[in-house]
């Protein structure tokens, strides 16, 4: 499990290296920007895949007991959430599932609350949908972010909100909620019948000794309607392999989401994302626990590197997640000229903030989820940058 070991993705199809053109990005870039890591999966999961591959046939398959018993078990033995395996549904992505739930639970012109900045897929889910999105802004404050409450419960009520697509561990800021947070913003929504949508892809990643809660543990008796999104592609770097588990403890939610879904014409896991997630839960502990002391030891070195050489760009308090937040505000730039900057100044494709919401115009996203090398090429390729703007 050396994760300095640099493997050449270019010429593979990458989205991350070989999509500039396609993405209208200037080629020649370092590319940490779209969230997949650059190490190899665990040795169990290629050999599962290996194995499946060597049988030759590939028709119609469906998720069995083994496989159920691994994302569940799973589950249950690090964040103590015990899910019956008939709340599973097993959608191509967490994205996919975030646009199903929006068709699901609401009509086109509903209200459809999120927290910028976020994730862009958010916003395009509730856009592209036809729904009306309202946003409930972050607080930023002191290097770190919060939920507004009040502002969060005056708008549900205001804006006669459905559904609040909710992200934790948050992407791209970095929190992971506590349970105090969290068992407030259960209440809120169960007060006022919001359905919540928790997408917890992250979950797997959570530094400086907290602790990952999820959204079950918490709506235990609060009358919430929830639907939690998890997938292995996060943690064990599967995303092109497509494969999410999707809990929805409530019958009616489960209902309507598969009713959604099959009218997509979605029926499947496709058979190596399904053999992949069950062999990475089953066998590939070992490897995650190699992964997370390497990735945080990048998180360390990117905030001691950004405080020694370019203190004007400042690392937001990173809980969890294997991105970077990054506040630019003291370089006096924001939005294109920002982006404009980090590509053609310092030659990186980044993440820009902007896309997250316009609370993130003077911030920029990068994934530490690469070797040690890449990551400080990539810092003092932005350290030049900088230093030849100090100079101007």
């Amino acid at each position: 499990m050396d994760f300095n070991i640099e493997i050449n993705r270019k010429n593979t199809n990458s989205t991350k290296y070989d999509a500039a053109s396609l993405m209208h990005v200037p080629e020649g870039l370092l590319p940490l920007w779209v969230a997949d890591m650059d190490f190899r999966v665990p040795d169990p999961v290629t050999e599962a895949l290996k194995e499946r591959a060597e049988h030759g046939i590939f028709g119609y398959t469906f998720a069995g007991k083994e496989y159920y018993s691994a994302v569940t078990a799973w589950f249950e033995d690090h964040f103590d959430f015990k899910i019956d395996p008939g709340w599973i549904v097993c959608t191509p992505g967490v994205v996919y599932a975030l646009c199903t739930a929006v068709r699901a639970f609401t009509e086109p012109g509903d209200a459809v609350m999120l927290n910028r900045p976020v994730y862009y897929p958010f916003s395009n889910a509730i856009n592209d949908n036809n729904r009306r999105l309202v946003n409930a802004p972050l607080i930023y404050k002191n290097g770190t972010y919060t939920l507004d409450f009040p502002l969060i419960e005056k708008l549900i009520v205001r804006e006669k909100v459905k559904l609040y697509l909710f992200c934790s561990p948050h992407n791209p800021v970095g929190r992971v909620w506590t349970k105090t947070e969290l068992k407030k913003l259960a209440a809120i929504c169960a007060k006022h019948d919001v359905i919540l949508v928790s997408d917890e892809i992250h979950c797997d990643f959570v530094w400086r000794n907290r602790r990952h809660t999820t959204m079950h543990n918490v709506a235990e008796g609060t009358g919430l309607r929830y639907v939690i999104c998890t997938a292995p592609s996060k943690t064990f770097n599967l995303a092109g392999l497509q494969a999410s588990n999707i809990i929805i403890p409530d019958r009616e939610l489960r209902r309507s989401f598969r009713i959604e879904m099959f009218s997509a014409g979605y029926n499947g896991l496709n058979i190596m994302g399904m053999t992949a997630c069950r062999a990475a839960y089953q066998n590939g502990e070992e490897w995650l626990k190699e992964l997370r002391k390497y990735i945080y030891g990048n998180i360390r070195f990117a905030d001691e590197f950004l405080k020694e050489n370019i203190p004007e760009i400042k690392l937001v308090k990173t809980e969890g997640t294997y991105l970077l937040w990054l506040d630019c505000t003291e370089l006096g730039m924001a939005g294109p000229e920002l982006d404009d900057f980090i590509m053609q100044k310092a030659g990186l494709w980044l993440d820009g903030g902007p896309m997250f919401g316009q609370e993130g115009a003077a911030f920029q996203r990068v994934n530490a989820a690469c070797t040690r090398k890449t990551l400080e090429q990539a810092l003092r390729q932005l350290q030049a940058a900088v230093d030849g703007a100090r100079r101007r």
